[in-house]
């Protein structure tokens, strides 16, 4: 197992979209770790005192152009040796840090779940508090916010039929997911579609609600530090989680009742191949056991997870 580092620099990252197209930055082997440095947010969306703008960020913005319709600046891509279409690419997500003292969140016309109820753009700057670890907004209206980072980007090359891809939506190549669940100590499973799978990451979240509402987070710079493996041994069309205490099947729509039963049908098909369930008492136990989550409403095709508690399981 080897080490590598990945900074976010005008060579490194790509804005708006994914593309498998795009040549990787970087080449690991299966099972190699990888510490990633991620960006975030627009030159018209920062803090009134440069001094706390991240020095690439800046560069960034000076030196590199959106390449599709997507807010998010994005690290990457990684080759991964030995990753062919058909297998899956497990992300061990090892750990998670901030990397600034501040986050972003934003209201837009026509954006979020509201889109009837709020016509202005409204932008907020948010404290963070990295000694004590909460989000330090709306001082004297008494709001603290416990910090607790995830990536709200994390995906392979889609397919290249795809061609290139907004960043805004999550799909079968992951993407867009802002899940929650994901932070560190958590794996995350993605069916990979191109050779050496084409890892990216970036959209990192200082802390965010189930669906995300007003389309931000509390947006900021993260660090991540992730073991990237090559699993032969598994077959997904969709992403799958994992975290200590749960499983995680996931499901995408412009409809959240079709992502739902995506989630859904991942789930019982998971618990027939594993537990060697039928089908019927695998629906049976997403009825009595399985917590199904709204992961996220605004990204055009909606997230929906089914979440299973591995502690209803007998160990053998």
């Amino acid at each position: 197992m080897a080490q590598h580092e990945l900074e976010s620099t005008p060579e490194t990252v790509h804005w708006g979209f994914w593309d498998a197209a795009l040549p990787p930055v970087l080449r690991v082997r299966s099972g190699d770790e990888v510490t990633v440095h991620t960006v975030s947010g627009p030159p018209d969306h920062l803090p009134a005192d440069p001094s706390r703008i991240p020095r690439d960020l800046a560069e960034i913005h000076a030196r590199v152009t959106p390449g599709g319709p997507g807010a998010h600046i994005l690290t990457g891509p990684i080759y991964v040796e030995g990753a062919e279409p058909g297998d899956v690419l497990q992300v061990d997500i090892l750990d998670i840090s901030l990397r600034q003292d501040w986050g972003r969140n934003l209201i837009a016309p026509l954006k979020g779940t509201l889109t009837e109820d709020f016509h202005e753009t409204v932008k907020f700057i948010i404290d963070l508090d990295l000694e004590r670890k909460v989000a330090r907004w709306l001082e004297g209206k008494g709001v603290e916010i416990p910090l607790r980072p995830f990536f709200g980007e994390m995906g392979v090359a889609p397919a290249p039929r795809y061609g290139r891809l907004t960043s805004q939506y999550p799909l079968e190549h992951g993407g867009n997911l802002d899940n929650k669940e994901l932070v560190a100590g958590t794996t995350l499973y993605l069916p990979v579609w191109n050779p050496g799978a084409l890892f990216s990451t970036g959209d990192g979240h200082g802390a965010q609600g189930d669906g995300e509402a007003d389309t931000t987070a509390i947006e900021t710079a993260l660090t991540g530090i992730f073991r990237l493996s090559v699993r032969k041994d598994l077959r997904l069309t969709v992403p799958h989680a994992e975290t200590p205490t749960h499983y995680i099947t996931t499901g995408f729509d412009p409809d959240l009742d079709d992502a739902v039963k995506m989630a859904m049908r991942e789930m019982i098909a998971y618990l027939v191949r594993t537990r060697g369930f039928s089908r019927e008492e695998a629906y049976a136990l997403c009825s009595i056991a399985v917590d199904m989550r709204i992961t996220q409403l605004v990204n055009v095709y909606k997230g929906a997870h089914a979440m299973l508690p591995k502690d209803i399981f007998k160990k053998k």
